[in-house]
């Protein structure tokens, strides 16, 4: 009876050790991408298509990141070991139907351990039931509705981190900036009562993008009671190119100046139209995403007198502690290709970052532990300029806070093209905002 109950004894060790071992091997199935020295980040940008210029921006952005990590020996993990990013691009070709495509496969063929990007607000919006479904941790660098994580409709956003401020922010921030700056000058110029209303148009794309601009810019004055009075709200599709048709209903109401909640490929013609060929000669205000090498090239002297709303901008930057990286970058890129990057790329740049990060602090590309390492990130800024300098997800929608400022653009002869200066806050300008010579006020 002693060696059955040896053999009995044996089985159970072997059965053990057999357990064992089957359970590292599910452990180190669960960090393979990492123990194999290899950490995959997708990156959602419109390559095609008519945000193309931005979303080429954005691919090329992320790609200096990680040349950026890399050559300083990769991720570095919880254990001291290293990992090296590898980038795999979805084109979202500017539709939500190459947007579902674009992120279905980066998730489910390239199997990729994390998720940076998005543009348009639209097209970004349509696939979150996808990352939803699949939780993967997902930095979005441009999209900038709200609706990116303050859904409603049941789509549950938790692996979804907003690292772009969004059209609330900044639709607030440039109607502060009208009423403190340009209003009072627009009255000096006319020799008008501090009373005087400040007549301001609008002019957006009809998407959750435009249309969040046009929400931010009617809360505004309403919950401030700014004495600015709305004169014309004018809408557009996506990707058009032709404005004068709302141009001239713009003009006829006489506006103090324009707002225009548009793409670069957008703004541009369109303000090059209003004042080449419809004479609306006001002040032309665009948001971030406009600030763009291709937009200055594409606005030419029609520039001229211009405000755009920025945290980053491809030939000006504020003096201060990002000053010396953003020119690193820059030049960076420049090297690799041959031309500068705009505001969308410079989050992109960011985002790269934020994921190494979240997943050096994890430990593991479990995404679980990368989206609890997203929600509990505290890093120093990288080269945007961040409130309190630091990056982190506020805790109900997972947004970063950043320090915006408003640059006008002035023609440089020499380039043919304008350039940026900034006017305001008064901490950060480096000149005054001035009305143009040419400038047209409104009804007095």
């Amino acid at each position: 009876m002693k060696y059955p109950v040896l053999f009995i004894a044996v089985l159970l060790i072997m059965a053990a050790l057999i357990a064992g071992c089957t359970q590292q091997a599910s452990t180190q199935q669960q960090t393979t991408s990492v123990s194999q020295g290899v950490i995959k980040v997708g990156v959602i940008a419109s390559l095609t298509g008519p945000a193309s210029n931005v979303g080429t921006s954005m691919w090329q952005s992320a790609q200096v990141a990680a040349d950026k990590i890399n050559a300083n020996g990769g991720v570095t993990l919880k254990d001291g070991s290293k990992a090296q990013l590898n980038l795999v691009v979805g084109d979202d070709e500017s539709t939500a139907t190459g947007g579902q495509k674009a992120a279905t496969k980066l998730i489910t063929d390239d199997k990729v351990d994390i998720l940076v990007g998005g543009y348009s607000s639209a097209v970004t919006s349509a696939y979150e039931q996808t990352i939803a479904d699949n939780k993967i941790p997902f930095i979005v660098t441009g999209a900038s509705s709200p609706i990116i994580t303050h859904r409603t409709d049941g789509i549950d956003t938790s692996y979804i981190f907003h690292h772009c401020p969004t059209t609330d922010t900044y639709g607030h921030y440039t109607t502060t900036f009208i009423d403190q700056v340009i209003r009072p000058a627009v009255n000096k110029k006319l020799n008008a009562s501090n009373d005087r209303p400040f007549r301001l148009a609008l002019l957006y794309q009809n998407t959750a993008f435009g249309k969040g601009i046009q929400t931010a810019v009617n809360d505004t004055i309403t919950k401030n009671q700014l004495n600015i009075v709305l004169v014309s709200q004018q809408s557009y599709t996506m990707g058009d190119s032709d404005f004068r048709t709302q141009l001239t209903a713009i003009k006829a109401a006489n506006p103090d100046a324009l707002y225009l909640g548009a793409f670069p490929n957008e703004g541009a013609p369109a303000i090059t139209q209003a004042r080449r060929d419809i004479g609306l000669n006001t002040i032309f205000l665009s948001p971030e995403n406009n600030d763009n090498a291709q937009f200055y090239k594409d606005l030419g002297q029609y520039g001229e007198g211009s405000i755009i709303e920025s945290r980053f901008s491809p030939y000006t930057a504020p003096t201060g502690p990002v000053t010396d990286d953003q020119a690193a970058f820059k030049q960076a890129y420049f090297a690799k290709f041959g031309t500068y990057p705009d505001m969308m790329g410079a989050s992109t740049y960011d985002g790269v970052f934020i994921a190494a990060k979240a997943i050096g602090n994890a430990g593991t590309t479990d995404k679980a532990a990368v989206k609890q390492a997203l929600v509990n990130l505290n890093m120093p800024q990288v080269i945007e300029a961040m409130k309190n300098q630091t990056i982190s997800f506020s805790p109900d929608f997972r947004e970063s806070g950043f320090d915006l400022w408003m640059e006008q653009l002035a023609f440089n002869q020499t380039l043919g093209e304008p350039r940026p200066s900034i006017v305001w806050p008064d901490n950060l300008k480096t000149t005054d905002f001035v009305l143009p010579s040419w400038y047209t006020a409104g009804s007095a």
